[in-house]
C-alpha cells in the first residue's frame, strides 16, 4: 500500500507498529511524532521512522493512517487536538490503548465530522519500554483487537487491516463495551490483584525481611506483573472504573466463599474448589498469546564460578537469541545456582535451551 502513516507516540507500541509497517509497505512514508524529542530523533536515527515531524498538526495534515499509540489519558486529547486539525477526508483514525469505551466515547468529536475512527488495542508488550525495545515481532500470534462503531464502513476496517497486516497479528472485533468487560477481567483486575498481593506481603513482614527474603521466589513470579507502569495502570483503572468495580465486587463474594469453607472446615468443597480451578486452568492454551504478556523462563542449573553468567549470556549472544529478563535464584559456595532466563517467545526460549545444551556438558536448563 502507498501512503502517507502518522504514529504518535514512539514507544514501545508506536516504534513497533512503525516498523511493522514499513516492513510491510515499502512504498508508505512512516512520520513520527512523540513529545519527548530525544525519542523522536532516535526513532528517525535508527530508521524506524522515514520522517520525524514537530507538531501534531503538521503530521495529521496529508496522513491517510493516524495511529494514536500514547497512554490512554493523553489520548483522549490528542483525538481533540486532531478534531482541529486539517486532515484528508479519507483519513482512517486509530488507537492502541488497553481500555475503549471512554476513548471511542470521545471519538465523537471526529466522527461528527465525517471521520473515521476505529478503536485498536495490540494485546502485546514487552517488560521494557520505548523506542529502543521496539521490534518488528513484538505483535506476531498475539490478538489485535479492533473496535469500530456501527457506522464504520466494513471496506474501512478492512483498510485498516491491510496497513496493520505487517504485524502478523489475530484481528478480532468487538464492541468497545465487550472489550473492557473482558480485558477487565482477563488483565485489568489480574493487575489489581497482583498489586494488593505484594501489599499485603509488605504489610506482614515484622522488620527482619523474612517475608521479603521467601518471597523471591513463586511469590515474585505470580505477582510479576505488579511492576508494570503505575501511571499507565493508574490511568487504565480510571477509564475502566464500572467494569473493575463490579469485579471487585464478585471478587469479594467469591472471597466470602472461600472464608466460609475455612471456618465449616469444608475440606470436601475446599478440594473441589481447587480442583475445578486446576481443570480450568490446565485447559487454557498454552501457546497463545492473551491479553497479559507470557514469560517464557529457562531455568539453568550452574556451577558457582566466577563468570558463569557471562558465559552462559555469551553462548545466547552467539546465537543471537535475545533476552528479556536474567536473575539468579540461588547461589551458595560448593552447590549450583539456578539461573532464570526470560525470553520473550517460547520460540527463543527453546532456541536458547538447545544452545546451552550444544555448548555446555556441566548444567542442567528445564524450561517453565
Amino acid at each position: 500500500m502507498q501512503g502517507r502513516v502518522f504514529v504518535i507516540g514512539l514507544g514501545l507500541i508506536g516504534g513497533s507498529l512503525a516498523l511493522c509497517i514499513k516492513k510491510e509497505h515499502e512504498y508508505a512514508t512512516v512520520i513520527g511524532f512523540d513529545v519527548n524529542e530525544k525519542q523522536r530523533e532516535l526513532a528517525y536515527k535508527l530508521g524506524i521512522i522515514n520522517e520525524q515531524c514537530y507538531s501534531i498538526e503538521e503530521g495529521a495534515r496529508e496522513a491517510d493512517l493516524i495511529l494514536i499509540a500514547t497512554p490512554v489519558k493523553e489520548a483522549e486529547l490528542i483525538l481533540e487536538q486532531l478534531s482541529c486539525c486539517v486532515l484528508k477526508n479519507d483519513v482512517i483514525i486509530s488507537d492502541a490503548g488497553s481500555t475503549k469505551g471512554k476513548i471511542v466515547e470521545k471519538s465523537a468529536c471526529l466522527t461528527r465530522q465525517g471521520v473515521t475512527f476505529i478503536g485498536g488495542h495490540p494485546m502485546a508488550g514487552s517488560h521494557k519500554s520505548g523506542i529502543l525495545a521496539a521490534k518488528e515481532r513484538l505483535f506476531e500470534n498475539a490478538f489485535y483487537l479492533l473496535t469500530p462503531t456501527d457506522d464504520v464502513q466494513t471496506e474501512k476496517v478492512e483498510t485498516l487491516k491491510r496497513w496493520l497486516q505487517g504485524t502478523r497479528a489475530k484481528f478480532l472485533t468487538l464492541k468497545p463495551g465487550e472489550h473492557d468487560h473482558i480485558t477487565g477481567i482477563i488483565s485489568h483486575f489480574p493487575h489489581i490483584v497482583a498489586a494488593s498481593l505484594v501489599h499485603q506481603a509488605r504489610q506482614a513482614d515484622n522488620g527482619d525481611k523474612l517475608v521479603e527474603r521467601l518471597a523471591a521466589g513463586g511469590f515474585r513470579d505470580i505477582t510479576r506483573i505488579a511492576s508494570s507502569n503505575p501511571e499507565m495502570w493508574r490511568d487504565i483503572l480510571l477509564h475502566n472504573k464500572e467494569v473493575l468495580l463490579q469485579l471487585i465486587k464478585q471478587w469479594q463474594l467469591e472471597m466470602v466463599q472461600v472464608e466460609k469453607m475455612l471456618l465449616e472446615e469444608d475440606g470436601e468443597n475446599i478440594l473441589q474448589y481447587f480442583q475445578k480451578a486446576k481443570q480450568l486452568r490446565d485447559s487454557l492454551p498454552s501457546k497463545d498469546r492473551g491479553a497479559i504478556p507470557a514469560f517464557y523462563d529457562l531455568f539453568v542449573d550452574v556451577p558457582d564460578y566466577p563468570g558463569i553468567i557471562s558465559e552462559i549470556t555469551g553462548y545466547l549472544a552467539k546465537e543471537r537469541i535475545s533476552i528479556t529478563n536474567i536473575r539468579i535464584l540461588e547461589t551458595r559456595e560448593d552447590i549450583y545456582g539456578v539461573l532464570v532466563i526470560s525470553f520473550q517467545t517460547d520460540e527463543d526460549r527453546l532456541r536458547a535451551e538447545k544452545c546451552i545444551h550444544h555448548y555446555t556438558d556441566y548444567v542442567t536448563s528445564y524450561g517453565l
